[in-house]
């Protein structure tokens, strides 16, 4: 996708506050939070939404659950976090790849 802010962030095109990376995701802070930590963890390869996920991002989907936790650790979040994955227009999605919401107040 050429004109995908998230994939030229991916890219290294565009700059981001990375906070972790791998070969399939890259999670960095977001630019206008809504909380003292709001991360956004992005797949690398790209995809509008949950909606439009396909049985070959089963397993990515869950590795990406998986390290949401030790991110929200790594960034001071001890006490808790929340998650939140919105979903097309009507969901409140304004970015049209994939991406996961970590958001809360450390310890």
């Amino acid at each position: 996708m050429t004109d995908c802010i998230f994939c030229k962030i991916a890219a290294k095109e565009i700059p981001s506050s990375v906070v972790y990376e791998d070969g399939e995701m890259l999670c960095f802070k977001d630019i206008n939070p809504a909380a003292p930590v709001h991360l956004l963890l992005i797949p690398k390869v790209h995809f509008d939404s949950l909606a439009h996920a396909q049985p070959e991002h089963e397993a990515l989907l869950g590795r990406m659950m998986m390290k949401v936790p030790q991110i929200a650790e790594a960034a001071g979040l001890t006490n808790g976090f929340k998650t939140q994955v919105n979903t097309g227009k009507g969901g409140g999605q304004e970015v049209f790849h994939l991406h996961i919401h970590i958001l809360g107040r450390p310890a």
